[in-house]
Order: C-alpha cells, then structure tokens, then sequence
C-alpha cells in the first residue's frame, strides 16, 4: 500500500497578488457563517490554496493564526480529491466565535461543493 503525500509544499499555495486577482476577477463561490471561499480552474495538475484572513474580521494574531492552521490543515488532508481550482480562503467576522470543530466541519462542506462543482 504506498503512502499518500500529504505534505503542503509551496506549489501548493498562491503567492503572487496576480494569482490571487485571477481568482477574485471570476469566481465561482461558497460561503456560510465561518468563511467565503472563491475558486476558480486553474491549468495546473493540482489544486492551490490562498488565505485573506483580515485583521478586520479576527482582530488578534492568535486568533488570524487558528483560523489559517486549521485552513491549511483541512486543504492538506483533501487535496488529493479536490479538482484542479485556485481557492481563496474568506473569513468571516463570526468566525473568532466558532469551535476548532465548528470550523473544520464549514470547510469540509465547502470541500465538497467544490468537488461537486469543480
């Protein structure tokens, strides 16, 4: 049985303002009371993950750093059966309020619209 790779290698991340306006020029969207997640297809052979957490929405680091920890985590545990999309992680200002488990559950579901709808 091989193992998966799991790892969150920066290939994997969106690091350019330009890749993250591509996403924000024509997106398709999901969101609930946590997050606003825009994506949209990329040319590549695999998904990538973006995260705009703003100070307006979780005032203090800490805060900023859970919600981008279990961002990442979540995306990195799915990315094998995610489509080939860019994908901008949105917080929302409930979002400080929420539980780990809360939080986690919100991103699977988005997950799953994005499989659904690639």
């Amino acid at each position: 049985m091989a193992a998966e790779n799991y790892g969150f290698p920066q290939s994997a991340r969106l690091l350019k303002a330009t890749e993250y306006s591509r996403v924000f020029e024509q997106p398709k969207k999901s969101a609930d009371d946590c997050f606003t997640i825009l994506w949209r297809n990329n040319n590549l052979d695999y998904p990538r993950l973006g995260l705009a957490i703003s100070k307006k929405n979780a005032k203090r680091a800490v805060d900023r750093n859970r919600i981008k920890r279990l961002a990442r985590e979540s995306f990195r545990l799915e990315t094998s059966h995610l489509p080939s999309v860019d994908i901008v992680i949105l917080s929302r200002r409930q979002i400080i309020e929420r539980s780990n488990h809360k939080i986690l559950r919100s991103l699977n579901k988005h997950w799953e619209k994005i499989i659904r709808h690639g």
